[in-house]
């Protein structure tokens, strides 16, 4: 079954009610608007009739030489783009909120703890972080299929263009840091006797989250399909070893949080989002990624689950680390108060 089948199954499932509320890619209606501007060059170049062009194929003869095309670039990308940023908002924001009721923290951890004793959300809440997974691989791979497609029907790069551009603006759906936290509670929550939602789970292209933090490289692995998969280095950039307390930065790239604030300048217990504007990311120097970092707690969750004698070995560090700068910069401070 082609993917356009399938996508279109997907969206006609059980699951219109939860999509009736988000946003997802207009698949269908790109591909006539690509094939519409396929026909029209066609008829430009050599007059034949248009009943004919629609019933041709998609071979690469068809495409035109072009980089560009006026025809339908406007809307195309406007369209893509736009639908693009809906959809990594609309992930981000149901993800927050899913994974802010596992890991709750303060007043909230008690309100859950008394809840639990009533109700028990564990399985709906993996069950819809289960779908969120399976919206965002879906939407992903059809931004990824028309890209591809219109680079195909167009002879051109443009499309790849476009998805290294999503990735610059941190629009890439498969690269947010969001869908590892994500993953990181399906791992955590050990899902594996809960029955899978019907739907994309059934066409058999996701398959699940993996995680190997044994090995000299430790990774979080997204199979989609046999063929293709996503790996997730779980290697800070700065100290070489598998992160702990993770941040990401606006820009995707995962980091310690005490390396994280030693590549800003700031203390640990300042935290991360304290850094200064012009802070820059250590691994791709773009500038103003820390104001908006993400906490990774359900990765540090899972870090902690399975590598406890490590995590704890971190721990005493970090806090080390800390009361040691917490001493630096209040001797500092005396010493300012004091004019020495």
């Amino acid at each position: 079954m082609k993917f356009g089948s399938i996508y279109e199954e997907y969206l006609r499932a059980e699951q219109d009610k939860y999509l009736a509320k988000c946003s997802h890619v207009e698949y269908k209606r790109l591909k006539k608007v690509l094939k519409r501007c396929r026909l029209d060059r066609s008829l430009q170049a050599d007059g034949t009739n248009s009943d004919q062009q629609e019933d041709r194929s998609d071979d690469s003869s068809d495409a035109c030489d072009c980089n560009s095309c006026t025809l339908c670039d406007q809307m195309f990308f406007t369209e893509l783009t736009k639908e693009a940023s809906d959809i990594a908002g609309y992930f981000s924001t149901r993800v927050q909120h899913l994974l802010n009721l596992h890991v709750p923290s303060g007043l909230q951890r008690y309100i859950w703890r008394v809840r639990q004793c009533f109700i028990d959300d564990q399985q709906i809440m993996v069950q819809e972080g289960r779908l969120l997974i399976n919206y965002v691989t879906m939407n992903a791979i059809a931004i990824r299929k028309i890209l591809k497609k219109y680079d195909k029907v167009h002879g051109s790069v443009s499309g790849r263009d476009f998805r290294s551009k999503m990735q610059t603006e941190h629009t890439e759906l498969l690269q947010s840091p969001w869908l590892i936290e994500l993953g990181a509670f399906h791992l955590n929550c050990d899902s594996s006797d809960i029955d899978e939602p019907v739907g994309f789970f059934k066409n058999g292209f996701f398959k699940n989250f993996s995680c190997d933090l044994a090995g000299t490289q430790p990774v979080m692995t997204m199979a989609i399909s046999e063929t293709m998969k996503y790996d997730y280095s779980l290697t800070c950039p700065i100290c070489l070893d598998t992160i702990f307390n993770p941040y990401a930065l606006s820009c995707g790239h995962l980091f310690c949080k005490g390396c994280a604030c030693g590549a800003a300048s700031v203390y640990i217990f300042q935290g991360v989002r304290s850094a200064p504007p012009e802070a820059k990311c250590p691994v791709c120097r773009e500038v103003g990624v820390f104001a908006h970092a993400v906490h990774m707690n359900e990765l540090d969750l899972l870090i902690k689950t399975r590598c406890k004698d490590y995590w704890r070995c971190r721990l005493r560090e970090e806090r080390a680390e800390m009361v040691k700068q917490s001493k630096e910069y209040w001797e500092s401070q005396a010493m300012l108060s004091m004019g020495i």
